[in-house]
């Protein structure tokens, strides 16, 4: 098969990754928590990370939240945050920098009115990303900071509207979970008003011990030698421990009781005055005790040391490692597989045929590396849903794409993988695309029709190897010429090419051939 626009290879392929990571390169990641915003940029340094420029706001995006919704103010509060971010991120280049947003993005219906300008103001795609995924990522940021032993750990990040848990050894998560518990949301639905009393405390921390009843059996003390707690609010209360000589360099089971019996001495959020404390943690330092109390009881936790890695440092260690060509989506589809039995040299063909015709078509279609990356991973996938099966199996493996954990993965990322898997077979439903519009549904339209031609051809290439044709691709479609007669041999390819013209058709492309 002849992979070009007219008849010759393409110049070069794109690639969103660079070959290779030197020392000195500068990489972002910007963290959108539900409480606060993090930009962390570092310099790559013999293989480890070291900080170059660090800015934290404070933001309240979970504040924000009415039925789901972000309101306008907590949308615009968090793109003024990241017009002065952008400033900072301009010495580094676009393809290094990772954006993700977490449990107030995930929750918002309307966060593509917050996604899409912050899109444009960073110069970066946001993720946003998964409960699990973001465990796996707090995971990565503590273990990188902490002794490279073999001990389990369990780690526990406490956010604005969600609180993260994994258990691992070394770089290695084992168990990952998220629950929805945060300071903030707890804040404004258990101390209405700022008003602080034994009752509201007792009830965010009655309602933290439900939450985290669900992961006991799991998390509890049993499955770890030593817990970690990541994140500001787990900090700023281990300062205050500290500062108000409570404890003795950690959080423990004393220091929270003595820290809850002083926090119940004030009758308001605002009047909290606490050595150690500061200004921006004051409206949630109450809920984020609760909370913390709450896990310490049910997971049996008798003491807890802070770590300074965070969501941002795994970001940047897992950026790291997809530049350098050690992408974990490539283990987690490839784990996808094996879990549903997929045959692995059909989706092999198929991954190769979907190369091919993209690599043909990329300049034409205005297709970008990313695009070239999440085409491989849903031909690798497309069969999946056999497993569940044969009848609609694309529609099955579009479901097990959207709802499984695949880790390395964002939201948006799964949802194309779906809608490709999706459409690679049968009629193209008007829902299919979702609410995508303008470039992005253009794009996802030629990703489809892509797939669509590579699983064709898969009941040709099992049996005989597959004529060289040439692929010329233009803005408006395709047209593929096969040596003279070899249609005429294989009239069933011919059929199926002919009934993929009113697909292409209802996709905004023409499919020509002979």
């Amino acid at each position: 098969m002849e992979a070009s626009n007219a008849q010759k290879k393409p110049s070069s392929i794109p690639e969103e990754n660079p070959a290779e990571l030197k020392d000195g390169s500068l990489l972002a990641a910007v963290d959108l928590g539900s409480n606060s915003f993090h930009l962390l940029i570092a310099r790559l340094e013999q293989g480890e990370i070291r900080p170059a420029q660090a800015l934290s706001e404070k933001v309240q995006l979970a504040a924000g939240l009415e039925g789901d919704e972000l309101s306008q103010d907590a949308i615009d509060r968090g793109l003024e945050c990241l017009s002065r971010f952008a400033q900072l991120l301009q010495s580094v280049e676009p393809q290094r920098i990772r954006v993700v947003g977490t449990n107030a993005l995930r929750r918002a219906r309307n966060r593509k009115k917050f996604t899409e300008p912050a899109r444009r103001i960073l110069g970066a795609p946001i993720d946003v990303i998964y409960g699990r995924e973001e465990a796996r990522l707090v995971y990565l940021g503590v273990a990188h900071t902490l002794a490279d032993d073999s001990q389990s750990r369990l780690v526990v990040d406490i956010g604005g509207g969600s609180t993260e848990f994994a258990i691992g050894e070394r770089f290695e998560p084992r168990k990952l979970e998220s629950l929805q518990l945060g300071c903030v949301t707890y804040s404004r639905d258990c101390f209405k008003d700022g008003l602080l009393s034994k009752s509201n405390y007792k009830s965010a921390y009655d309602r933290a011990c439900v939450e985290v009843s669900h992961i006991r059996k799991q998390f509890r003390r049993k499955h770890w030698v030593e817990a970690v707690g990541s994140s500001g609010t787990l900090q700023a209360i281990e300062g205050i421990l500290i500062a108000q000589q409570w404890a003795d360099g950690m959080i423990t089971r004393k220091g929270l009781t003595r820290m809850r019996k002083a926090l119940l001495g004030f009758k308001h959020l605002d009047d909290i005055n606490l050595e150690g404390l500061s200004d921006a943690r004051r409206s949630v330092i109450a809920s984020g005790v609760a909370i913390t109390e709450a896990i310490f009881d049910v997971l049996d936790i008798d003491e807890m040391r802070s770590s300074r890695g965070a969501l941002r440092e795994g970001v940047v260690y897992d950026l790291v490692g997809r530049l350098s060509h050690e992408d974990v989506r490539e283990r987690s589809i490839r784990a996808l597989m094996q879990r549903y039995h997929v045959d692995e040299e059909v989706s092999e063909l198929v991954a190769r045929r979907a190369r091919t015709l993209f690599d043909a078509t990329y300049k034409a279609w205005e297709l970008t590396g990313s695009d070239r990356e999440l085409l491989i991973w849903a031909a690798l996938s497309q069969e999946i849903g056999k497993a569940i099966a044969h009848k609609h199996y694309h529609r099955h493996g579009a479901y097990l794409l959207r709802n499984s954990d695949l880790p390395g993965f964002p939201q948006h990322e799964q949802e194309d993988m779906a809608i490709l898997v999706e459409g690679q077979h049968g009629k193209i439903r008007q829902e299919l695309f979702g609410d995508s519009e303008g470039p992005a549904l253009l794009r996802l339209q030629r990703l489809v029709a892509l797939l669509r031609l590579a699983t064709l051809f898969k009941y040709v290439e099992p049996l005989e190897k597959l004529p060289n044709f040439a692929i010329n691709a233009s803005s408006k479609g395709l047209k593929l010429d096969f040596p003279e007669d070899w249609l005429e041999q294989h009239p069933l390819t011919a059929q199926e090419l002919a009934q993929q013209q009113a697909v292409f058709g209802r996709l905004g492309l023409r499919l020509a051939f002979s």
